[in-house]
Formats: structure tokens, C-alpha cells, sequence
């Protein structure tokens, strides 16, 4: 049974205990406790479950894809063995995929805290473990606790509490908390100011809580069950949609042909006789039938890329190591391939977009140095966090903003003679834009010991500040105070100027003073006030505990009267400032039509200011219909939506919630989008596992969002991200330059068979030699070719639309036009060495070997019946003679040079086109084939393989071959060279058809 939901934020702290029946200064009774436990579920129970039904699936698909192909003979066993390595690597690689997912969840499981603090029955249990707690647990938080379930605050132990929970929301800063009820039923999780979430942390404060979600109902357990249904919604790559759809056109294909070719040939096993009109003596031989089977077999195997499945494996691995080199580690082999067809990148802004480093980018006085001064002394002294350098980089503790003023007083440095003799500034008001220049640690130090702290006022939402009360070595004691601008405004009498006087706070200068912050917030940046007193009253000569005024500081209602009477020094913008070369790439998204939305937790005036300066939107851009709280996106219709999210241009998505996140990369996928989604936070992962690529960031990352995702970012930066997409295009198009290669090769080994079967001539080629071409010769180069440098003008180009055809109809008729001479050379070679003397000056009978009619040839299976048909027996390398005891043999076991005559020049056509599949436009005059060493390599490496199972005797005898005679290579390299010239033909036909589109277009 699931917890009944109840919006516990929107009731008062006494409704919330009347509805648990509790109380609480007792917490539950053991009896209400099993009760409860009882009525609700529990997470272990539930995630076990998940965890096992998903492994059982992987391992029964992994089974299933592992045992397909089972057939006997050796040429059955060469190939059903490879596919079936290539099925298990596939397998492995589908079953680590889906385990994504359980590791996702278990990466959230332990970020779950282990234990609580709960009142039950009276007394406090310091460590209950946190699957025992039920609804209306009394739970009792301090700092550094990691909260244990979703809860509702009840009351404060302290005047403040602050939570940690930016891997939930996306919040840069901690949140303050309270008790108040908040009057909306339904509302975002930054609004829930008085609920702390399972998962996250206690930086600030202790506080009660009543328990109002466990198991999988808390936030963190709803990001659980969207990360399992993402997962059962993940699609295949555009790559593998094109490979399944032209695979299962090929099988067709395959399949006619195989059946053509087994039917032409029906005269050589059945014949008849016509009596009367009706056949009759109908003659069937098996033998001939299973013969002419086998060559419908070899033309199957022919016509299928054995390798393609392994090269394309090993591309995309090699291009997971040029990623990584760019600090982009890819999880998930596919996702490289997809990078390249990327429409939409939804980037979150926090540590992406931004350095996540909150500092000061301006501040503004009334005067110049010697307020300065001051501003420097608050900053320095009013702070608790702490700056130290961890070698050549700076580190900070505490609270970003109060680590961001800290970096703001070192950079001021230490005040010299002439300032601390207060020397006139003429300025009236002072604006300063911080640089990032050097930070020299010391000068914060050097103001902590000038004044030293003896009490603190905590920051609490009625007076929106904080103060500090410190001693000087004169003994005379001042507060120092830092806060939200209206209100130290409120609460100040007078204003510092330049030459240290002090000048009345009216009203005109009062709201030069707003205006100046009205500016400052425009810009996206958190304004901090900063003021001071002297005059303290009954604490003027404060110095410990011991003070007779030192109950006061104990009630934070006193703090309001302390902190009157305040002299204003002036105020600091904050912002989390944008990565520097974050503009240039989403320039370069633009330029190539990928659209970027912001997607953030954060509030929509930062989020938007944060666009404009990164020119994700222009200065003077009007952003209605551009710029949405994820509530208001959601409210619209989804006709609205749709129509939204399909105007072209930039967006962003402020205030926005997991499911918001979530909601939006599926309507992308939807309208036909590939979409790239970034996170960090556990919030993201839903998102991250339901986006075409899912991208972690590794520094600040989540282990739950790294899980989650397809690639890991191991600088957090965005531009790395643009990179990636350019290698992924460079991958694709290298992988469609093997492909091409692949395909264009198996084409010319099916008109190879198809002509020999159509021809009548004995097969030229058996299944074993098409294998160890297609897995063993072809693969070096079509590996090879996955190391072509990148086109010049690959990110100029839009991106590729996921329907677009792998093969379109000018590619389709390209490998129809190079498949027709390799089946005419491989074929022509053949009848060549059985028919001619000689071949444009090569002999071709120093071998001794008889010469046929191609009549014969054809109709070689009729040899029995010929008269007075003699061969002589021949010489093939090594010495070794061919003789015949049966001149028919001459056609079977004699064709062993002819064959692999043909062999040879289907491998040497094979290598030279592939410098061909170099570039797809490209002629080799301006690509030439060194841009590409390894293909060379690759192509010395096939060569040689073929060049072994001619020469080892060993292998010959398995592949049915004969080692060749120079004057016999030499005619194989002269048959083979014109593919080059081919198809260096066809491509300015083609470059040609391009330039008259375009100029057309034009």
C-alpha cells in the first residue's frame, strides 16, 4: 500500500501532528510504529525486486542473442563462430546498458542516509536505521546530518537552518528553511521551504522534524522510479535504426537473389522430356541440386558484411579514446555515434555553463578607498568561511557566497598608510568591476587580527542579515553586519563617504542607493548590503559570556534593536560567473543549427541574465515565449508546447523540477530530436537516462547522474560538449566511409556469384574464401579508415536529420556501378586464365594448364559427355603439379589457380577502393591516401594476410588456393587499378550534381 499523499508544507506544524496522531516531545509509540510499519512499504523490499527482475531480463537476452546460428561443415564453423563472438561482445555490451539503470539506483540507494535520531516512545534512539522509520517519526537534525527521509519541519533549535540540496534542485546556494506553512497545494520543491528531502545534507542549524515520506515515495525515491521507467524507454541510436532497416532490406534482397540464382541454374539437376505437350522422364540430380544450393549459400555469404558488426565496434571504441583526450569520457559506445546527429543540447547552467565558483563581480560605495576600507573589513571579518591553497589551487570552505567575499577582501589587500590615514576620494558613487586577478592569502588574516570576534548574530528571515560584534586592540567594540540591501537600508541612519564622514540616510540618497541595487539585480547578481556600528549602547565594552548584556544575544528577537541605528557602507553583486569560452560555443551551436535550451533550478532573473551574457539571447531580446518557470511550461497546452519547443533559437527553463526536465526531453524526442542533456545532480538522472545522450559532469557529478548517464564530462565544461559533437560527426562519417567500403565490396563478391551462376561457369569463388575476405582481409582497412582526419567544414554544417538514409539512391547506384566491375574482373580473370593465352602481353599458359572454349566453360557440367576431351596437368608454386586422373576434374579441383587468380583481384580491387572510401566526395588529388597513414598500414597488413594462406601450404590446402608467379600478380594489380579511376569518375558526377543544386537553390 503506498503513503496516502498529503501536502504537509501547506498545513500548520499542529495540523501535521494531529493528522500522525503524535506529539512532539514523545514521538510514536512502539505499537503505532508496527502498525505503520505494516501499511507501508518499504524501499529494500521494492528495490531488490527492480534489481532482480532487471538482471534476470539482461541475462536471459544475453542467453538468447548468445546461442543463434547453429550448422555444421567448416565453412558453417568459421562463420557461425565469429557472429556468434561478435553476439557475445554485443551481449556484454547490452547487459553492462541495461545494468546502468540498477547501478543508477544503487548509487542513489547509498546516498540514502543509514541512520537517524528519533524520538519513539519518550526517549531518544540515536541511531535508528533510516528503512525503519514510518509516517510521523519524530526525526531531530544537526550539521552535517544527512537527512533520512522526506520531512516537514516542526520546530528550530536554532535562530537558523540551512540545507544542502543542489544535487536535488539545482540550487547553487544552500537553502534557508523554516517552520511557516506554505499556502499552495501544489508548488516546486525550492518553494517548500519548510520541507528538507531525503538525501540531503544539514550545512547550517538543528531543527525537529515529523516524517512525512519514506521507502520509494520521498523525492529522491520518485527520481529512483523515473530513472527505471527511463530506462525502459530507451531507443536505439540513428545508427542502429539505418543498420536494422538496411539489414532487413538486404536480407530480402539476399533471399530473391539466392532463390534467382538457384533457379536459372534448374536445367543442370532437373530435366524432362516433352511428350504430347507434357514433361515426361523428369531426371533429378541431388548431387547438382545441393551443388548449385551451395552457391546460393556463397552468394548469401557473399553479400552479407560479417565484419561490419566487429569494425564498427572497434571504431567506435577508438573514438571513446579521441573523446577522452578532449575530457569527454564516453560510457556507452553508441552514444559516440549519436553525439553526431545531435538537433538539441539541454544543458543544465549551474558548473556547466558557469565555473560553479560564486564571486563578487561588482560592488558599488558612497566614496571611494577609504569606504573600500571598510567594505574589506566587513568582508574579511563578518565571514565564517575559509580560503587555502591545495597547491597551485585555491580551495574554500563554508558557504559559497561568504568564500566569494572572503576572495573579494584578498583581492583588495591590505590597506596602506595613506588609506588608513583616510585620504578624500571626489567620486559620489563608486562602481567597481572585479577582474580575476592573482588572490594573495594574508590579507583577510591581517583584518581578523585587527578586530577580533566576541559574539555573533545569526542570519534569520525577519531582519534578512547577519552581524558580528568584534573587539579592537583600543578596546572599543563595533558591529560589523552584512545582508539583504532593502533591509540594512531600513535599519541604517547614516552613509559612509569617501573622506570617512558620515552623511544623514534621507531618502533621495536612499534611493540612489536602490536603484544602484535595481541595476545590479538586473544583471542576474545577488546584492549583499554591508554597514556598521560604533556606537553599541550596553554593548560597547561586550567582551565574553560573562557580560551582563550577554543574555540578549541569546533571544534572536533582541537582534533587530542591536543591529538599528546602522551606519551603510555598501553593497556586493555575486554571481555564479559564466565559463569564458562557453560564447564561442554556443556560436558555434548556432552556426551549425544545434539549439540550446537552459534547463535550471535556479530562479528565472539569474537564469535569464546568465543567457544573455553567454548570448544565448541577444541584450535587447524580448524573451516571452523563450523564457518559462518549468510551472508555467507545464501549465500550457500541449499544442502550446510543442509549438514552443519547435520555434527555432534558444530557451530556457528556470525554477524547473525533475519531472519538469523529464517532460521536456521526451516531447524533443518526440517531435524527432536527438537530444543531449547535461546534469550533475541527482535530480538530473531521470532526464539524463531518457535523453538520446545522457551527460554527467565529472567534478561535480553525482555518482547517481554519472550512473545515469552516457558520457561523463571530466572538465564540467559546455564547450567540451561541442567538441564532442564534432568528433561524433567526424566518427559517423568515417564509420559511413567503412560502411560504404564494406557494402560496396560485398555488392561486387554478389554480381561476382550472381554472373557466375548466370553464366553457367563453375563457382570462382567458395564460401570460406568470401569468409576470410569479408572478416579477416577487409577488416584492417575498414578499421583504417575509422582514423580519417575530419572534414574542414564539418561543424558548418547542419546537423544530420536521424531519418536521413544511410544509402541514398546516387550511393545506392555508385556501389551498383564499382560492384559490377568487381563482379566482371573477379569473373573475367576467371574465364581469362581458362580461355586465353595470353592477357595484353602476360602469359597466361607458362604453367603448362589446358586451354577451353568458353562455350565448354559454360557447360562444364556436360564435361562427361564431350569426345576426345584430354587436359594435360600443370605447375602451380612450389613445384607442386595438378594432375587429373578424370579430365572433368579440371573444372573442380583443377580451377584451384583460377580461383585464386579471382581471389586476388577481388582482395586487390578490395584494398584500392578502399582509398576510395577516404572521402565520400572527395577525388584522392586533394585527399590523398598519406593523410591517412594507417590505411597504408592497414592495406600492407591485408595484403600480407592474403599473401599467407597463398604461400603456407598449410593454409592453401583449407582455403582452396595456390601461391601466384610475378607475371600473375602483375596481371592482378593491372585488372584491379581502374576501380580507382572509376569511381574517381563518379564522384565529380556527383560533385557536379551537387554544385548545379546549390547554385539552383541559390
Amino acid at each position: 500500500m503506498e503513503e496516502r499523499a498529503f501536502p504537509a508544507w501547506s498545513w500548520s506544524v499542529e495540523h501535521c501532528l494531529k493528522e500522525y496522531d503524535v506529539r512532539l516531545d514523545k514521538g510514536l509509540s512502539s505499537y503505532k510504529v508496527e502498525k505503520r510499519r505494516e501499511k507501508y512499504e518499504q524501499f529494500d523490499d521494492m528495490l531488490v525486486k527492480i534489481l532482480l527482475v532487471a538482471a534476470f531480463i539482461s541475462f536471459l537476452l544475453a542467453y538468447m542473442h548468445g546461442s543463434e546460428s547453429e550448422e555444421s561443415g567448416f565453412e558453417a564453423y568459421v562463420e557461425p563462430f565469429v557472429i556468434v563472438l561478435i553476439l557475445v561482445l554485443n551481449a556484454i555490451v547490452g547487459v553492462w546498458q541495461e545494468t546502468n539503470a540498477e547501478k543508477a539506483l544503487e548509487a542513489l540507494k547509498e546516498m540514502q542516509c543509514e541512520s537517524g535520531k528519533v524520538l519513539r516512545d519518550g526517549f531518544l534512539v540515536p541511531d535508528l536505521p533510516a528503512r525503519e522509520l514510518v509516517p510521523g517519526d519524530i526525526v531531530e537534525l544537526q550539521v552535517g546530518d544527512k537527512v533520512p527521509a522526506d520531512m516537514r519541519i516542526a520546530a528550530l533549535k536554532t535562530s537558523t537552518l540551512r540545507l544542502e540540496q543542489s544535487a536535488l534542485t539545482g540550487e547553487a546556494m544552500p537553502v534557508l528553511k523554516g517552520t511557516s506553512p506554505i499556502f499552495q497545494k501544489e508548488c516546486e520543491l525550492q518553494a517548500k521551504e519548510n520541507m528538507v528531502f531525503a538525501g540531503t545534507t544539514v550545512v547550517n542549524g538543528c531543527c525537529v522534524c515529523i516524517v512525512v515520506c519514506t521507502g520509494m515515495n520521498p523525492e529522491i525515491g520518485k527520481i529512483q522510479k523515473q530513472i527505471h521507467e527511463a530506462s525502459l524507454e530507451e531507443s536505439d541510436t540513428p545508427l542502429k535504426k539505418k543498420l536494422d532497416e538496411f539489414g532487413s532490406r538486404l536480407t530480402t534482397a539476399i533471399g530473391i537473389v539466392c532463390l534467382i540464382v538457384w533457379l536459372i541454374n534448374y536445367k543442370n539437376f532437373l530435366s524432362y522430356d516433352m511428350v504430347e505437350g507434357w514433361p515426361a522422364n523428369v531426371r533429378f540430380s541431388f548431387e547438382k541440386c545441393t551443388y548449385y544450393f551451395k552457391i546460393a549459400v556463397a552468394l548469401a555469404v557473399a553479400a552479407i558484411p560479417e565484419g561490419l558488426p566487429a569494425v564498427i565496434t572497434t571504431s567506435l571504441a577508438l573514438g571513446t579514446r579521441k573523446m577522452a583526450q578532449k575530457n569527454a569520457i564516453v560510457r556507452k559506445l553508441p552514444s559516440v555515434e549519436t553525439l553526431g546527429c545531435t538537433t538539441v543540447i539541454c544543458s543544465d547552467k549551474t558548473g556547466t555553463l558557469t565555473t560553479n565558483q560564486m564571486s563578487v563581480a561588482e560592488f558599488f560605495t558612497l566614496g571611494g578607498k577609504t569606504t573600500t576600507s571598510l567594505m574589506a573589513e566587513i568582508c574579511a571579518v563578518c565571514n565564517d568561511a575559509g580560503i587555502f591553497c591545495d597547491g597551485r589551487l585555491f580551495r574554500a570552505t563554508g558557504l559559497p557566497t561568504e568564500a566569494a567575499l572572503k576572495v573579494l577582501a584578498e583581492k583588495m589587500g591590505v590597506p596602506d598608510a595613506k588609506m588608513r590615514n583616510k585620504i578624500r576620494d571626489s567620486e559620489l558613487v563608486a562602481n567597481y568591476l572585479i577582474d580575476r586577478s592573482t588572490v594573495k592569502l594574508g590579507c583577510c588574516e591581517w583584518w581578523i587580527k585587527r578586530s577580533k570576534r566576541v559574539a555573533t548574530l545569526e542570519f534569520d528571515r525577519v531582519r534578512k542579515s547577519s552581524s558580528i560584534i568584534v573587539r579592537e586592540a583600543a578596546g572599543q567594540s563595533r558591529l560589523l553586519a552584512k545582508g539583504a540591501v532593502e533591509s540594512l537600508l531600513e535599519r541604517s541612519t547614516h552613509v559612509q563617504l569617501a573622506d570617512g564622514s558620515l552623511a544623514p540616510m534621507d531618502e533621495p540618497c536612499r534611493q540612489l542607493l536602490l536603484s544602484r541595487q535595481t541595476e545590479m539585480s538586473s544583471k542576474g547578481l545577488r546584492c549583499l548590503g554591508l554597514a556598521y556600528k560604533e556606537d553599541l549602547g550596553e554593548f560597547s565594552d561586550y567582551y565574553s559570556e560573562n557580560h551582563p548584556a550577554h543574555k540578549k544575544l541569546l533571544d534572536p528577537a533582541c537582534y533587530c534593536s542591536i543591529e538599528s541605528d546602522l551606519v551603510f557602507v555598501g553593497a556586493v553583486g555575486l554571481r555564479d560567473p559564466p565559463r569564458d569560452e562557453v560564447h564561442k560555443a554556443i556560436e558555434d551551436c548556432k552556426r551549425v543549427g544545434i539549439r540550446v535550451m537552459v534547463i535550471t533550478g535556479d530562479n528565472k532573473s539569474t537564469a535569464e541574465a546568465i543567457c544573455r551574457e553567454i548570448k544565448l539571447f541577444s541584450d535587447g531580446e524580448d524573451l516571452r515565449g523563450k523564457s518559462f518557470t518549468g510551472k508555467e511550461f507545464m501549465a500550457l497546452s500541449p499544442s502550446q508546447q510543442i509549438e514552443t519547443l519547435s520555434k527555432p533559437g534558444g530557451k530556457v527553463f528556470s525554477c524547473a523540477e525533475p519531472r519538469h526536465k523529464q517532460e521536456i526531453v521526451r516531447m524533443l524526442k518526440e517531435m524527432g530530436e536527438i537530444v543531449a542533456m547535461t546534469g550533475d545532480g541527482v535530480n538530473d538522472a531521470p532526464a539524463l537516462k531518457l535523453a538520446d545522450i545522457g551527460i554527467a559532469m565529472g567534478i561535480t557529478g553525482t555518482e547517481v547522474a554519472k550512473e545515469a548517464s552516457d558520457m561523463v564530462l571530466a572538465d564540467d565544461n559546455f564547450s567540451t560538449i561541442v567538441s564532442a559533437v564534432a568528433e561524433g560527426r567526424s566518427i559517423y562519417n568515417n564509420m559511413k566511409a567503412f560502411i560504404r567500403y564494406m557494402i560496396s565490396s560485398n555488392v561486387g563478391e554478389v554480381i561476382s556469384i550472381f554472373l557466375t551462376a548466370a553464366l553457367g561457369l563453375p563457382e570462382c569463388m567458395i564460401p570460406v574464401q568470401l569468409l576470410w575476405v569479408n572478416l579477416v582481409t577487409d577488416g584492417p582497412p575498414a578499421t583504417a579508415l575509422g582514423f580519417n582526419p575530419p572534414d574542414i567544414g564539418i561543424m558548418r554544417k547542419p546537423p544530420r536529420r536521424s531519418d536521413d538514409a544511410l544509402i541514398n539512391s546516387w550511393v545506392l547506384f555508385r556501389y551498383l556501378i564499382i560492384g559490377s566491375y568487381v563482379g566482371i574482373a573477379t569473373v573475367g580473370i576467371f574465364i581469362l586464365w581458362y580461355t586465353r593465352a595470353s592477357f595484353m602481353g602476360i602469359n597466361l599458359v607458362s604453367d603448362g594448364h589446358t586451354l577451353v572454349e568458353l562455350s565448354q566453360l559454360r557447360n562444364w557440367g556436360e564435361c562427361s559427355t564431350w569426345s576426345n576431351f584430354t587436359v594435360a596437368p600443370y605447375m602451380v608454386g612450389g613445384g607442386q603439379l595438378i594432375s587429373f586422373s578424370n579430365p572433368c576434374d579440371y573444372f573442380t579441383a583443377g580451377k584451384v589457380k583460377a580461383m585464386t587468380l579471382s581471389l586476388s583481384v577481388l582482395v586487390a580491387i578490395e584494398m584500392f577502393n578502399s582509398l576510395n572510401a577516404l572521402s565520400e566526395d572527395s577525388s584522392l588529388l586533394t585527399l590523398p591516401p598519406w593523410r591517412n597513414p594507417w590505411l597504408l598500414a592497414a592495406m600492407s597488413v591485408s595484403f600480407g594476410l592474403h599473401c599467407l594462406i597463398l604461400y603456407v601450404p598449410f593454409l592453401a590446402d583449407i582455403f582452396a588456393v595456390a601461391p601466384l608467379s610475378l607475371n600473375e600478380w602483375f596481371l592482378v594489380i593491372l585488372v584491379s587499378v581502374p576501380v580507382i579511376l572509376i569511381d574517381e569518375i563518379l564522384k565529380f558526377v556527383g560533385r557536379g550534381q551537387r554544385y548545379r543544386v546549390k547554385e539552383k537553390t541559390a
